[in-house]
């Protein structure tokens, strides 16, 4: 009978704990939904984390990816009602338009800060102590702290040339109230060095790394430069450019060469509209796989988190402004019946049909399949390896020279004996190699990605393109061309355009010149090879 009662007890206490666990997660997402911080749950944080309303040490508890204040799971309430997130426009109507103060928080301070009174280490007593600017990232000691620099206007810290103040964006809404339009007049009180910068992620790339990026460039940035294109495409996020002075803008694109290539078509549209004076400039912070278009303009070939999100917005100020080629690619299938128009690309990396196609081809079949299971960089390149290696035995691409015919220019080109045909735009190729130059041994004209040529290689099949890469062999030069046509006369074949591929039936493949895009390039990302590259190239526009 004890033994009963007990039992009845402990049932009875499961279920008030399990019913005060809902109820406090449905508060929290009450408070979540409600608030105007981005507060994100948490139980893990990097350092000793404290809570700005009890100050006691947090287990669990949830912290702003806008204004970074920091607060237990108890607290969660008053905390959103005591402190203030990040203005995005100015509210006081008292204050003066072109004046911000300081934004203190209390705690947390970010490892190696240091005060910006007495210039000592701060954030290093065991407690909830000193103070962060959630604008200009200053932080300062308790005792340093004074009414003076309580008072002090903010000057938005070493990022102010990239950060939209909200004073700005309060003036331009009077403006537009006034019909008035007149915003290089507005921008001229920030500088000429002022190059706001719209930060565009996707967070589903990199393993998802792009999800917590967002919340570093909302604390660093104003949260309404900072955009997930998953949630707001680019097209819309793109139109706080004509908010801003002409020719101005720059934009980050935190994703795969996929992402750039649907940041840079939405660019596009902004030209149709009209709107070429808010074109902006586009630098890349490389989160997917391949990565070839960031590798090329010397962001890398891939990002996990190796540099501080600080250091790449000091890569992006510094980065230097370059022109992109960009391809028309058209399909046309054959057949007296076909009524349906030509399948249109937009190419930025390079076209191909045989092996490597054929290796996209299977990997984003399976994906589609599993997407769980290619979570990661170095999973993703073991499957490539795997197709790669079936395709050395089955050859599903051979004879093609017997398949297509090949026109550079309008003229014929007698092909040997290959499995696939590479046409490039960038210098990289295949997640990291340099194609067209192959091993370096032979002396062949400079691949540029803003000289509206096209350079055309072959290859004899999959076990040749691995070796291409690991610089055991060169890949067949066909030659140069400002357009490429290409007849597929008989049978299947796979296709792909900057690692989009599919299955295509007889058809003629024309590549012609479509636009430019206006990229950002950083040059100190180079290495030894990218560096003499560069100089010959130089070398060759002084010549011209």
């Amino acid at each position: 009978m004890a033994s009963a009662r007990l039992l009845s007890n402990l049932n009875r206490n499961k279920r008030i704990i399990g019913r005060d666990r809902s109820r406090r997660q449905l508060l929290r997402r009450d408070i979540f939904r409600k608030s105007k911080h981005g507060w994100r749950d948490t139980d893990l944080f990097s350092q000793p984390t404290y809570c700005c309303v009890c100050a006691q040490h947090i287990l669990q508890g949830a912290f702003c990816d806008c204004c970074g204040l920091r607060v237990d799971e108890g607290c969660l309430k008053k905390a959103d009602k005591r402190f203030q997130c990040k203005e995005i426009m100015l509210k006081n109507e008292g204050r003066a338009p072109d004046t911000m103060p300081h934004h203190w928080i209390r705690g947390n301070v970010p490892l190696c800060s240091y005060c910006v009174v007495c210039k000592q280490q701060c954030g290093s007593q065991p407690k909830l102590c000193d103070y962060r600017c959630i604008w200009c990232q200053k932080t300062v000691h308790d005792e340093c702290m004074k009414n003076s620099l309580k008072n002090e206007n903010c000057d938005f810290g070493e990022f102010k040339n990239l950060i939209i103040p909200p004073s700005y964006l309060t003036s331009i809404n009077q403006m537009r109230k006034d019909k008035k339009t007149d915003y290089e007049a507005l921008a001229s009180k920030l500088g000429k060095q002022w190059t706001p910068l719209i930060i565009l992620a996707n967070s589903r790339s990199g393993t998802n790394m792009g999800e917590g990026l967002l919340g570093e460039f909302r604390i660093l940035l104003n949260p309404v430069q900072v955009f997930d294109v998953t949630k707001t495409p680019p097209i819309k996020a793109l139109q706080l450019c004509t908010l801003l002075p002409y020719y101005s803008a720059r934009v980050l694109v935190c994703g795969g060469d996929g992402t750039v290539g649907w940041v840079l078509d939405s660019i596009d549209e902004m030209k149709i509209k009209g709107q070429e004076k808010y074109i902006p400039q586009v630098a890349v912070l490389p989160l997917g796989t391949g990565n070839d278009l960031s590798n090329t303009l010397g962001w890398g070939t891939g990002y996990a988190g190796e540099i501080p999100v600080a250091q790449v917005l000091r890569n992006v100020m510094e980065a230097d402004g370059i022109k992109l080629d960009r391809w028309k690619v058209q399909v046309t299938n054959k057949g007296y019946y076909n009524l349906r128009k030509p399948k249109e690309f937009t190419m930025n990396n390079y076209f191909s049909v045989g092996p490597d196609a054929l290796m996209a081809l299977n990997f984003h079949a399976h994906r589609e399949k599993a997407p769980y299971l290619f979570s990661s960089r170095i999973l993703n390149k073991a499957v490539y390896l795997f197709y790669g290696t079936k395709d050395c035995l089955v050859q599903e691409c051979k004879d093609l020279n017997k398949k297509v015919e090949l026109e550079l220019d309008g003229e014929r080109v007698e092909l040997p004996n290959l499995e696939g045909i590479i046409v490039l735009n960038i210098g990289y190729w295949g997640g990291g190699c340099r194609l067209w130059e192959g091993m370096g041994d032979e002396t062949y004209p400079l691949a540029r990605h803003d000289d509206g040529l096209l350079e055309v290689v072959g290859v004899y099949g999959s076990f040749h393109c691995a070796q291409i890469q690991v610089k055991l062999a060169n890949p067949f030069r066909i030659g140069q061309a400002h357009t490429v046509r290409l007849i597929l006369k008989c049978s299947m074949m796979p296709m792909q355009v900057d690692g989009e591929p599919w299955a295509q039936g007889p058809c003629t493949v024309t590549i012609t010149h479509k636009t430019h895009a206006l990229m950002l390039y950083l040059s100190g990302e180079q290495t030894d090879d990218d560096v003499s590259s560069t100089s010959d190239q130089e070398d060759i526009k002084d010549t011209e």
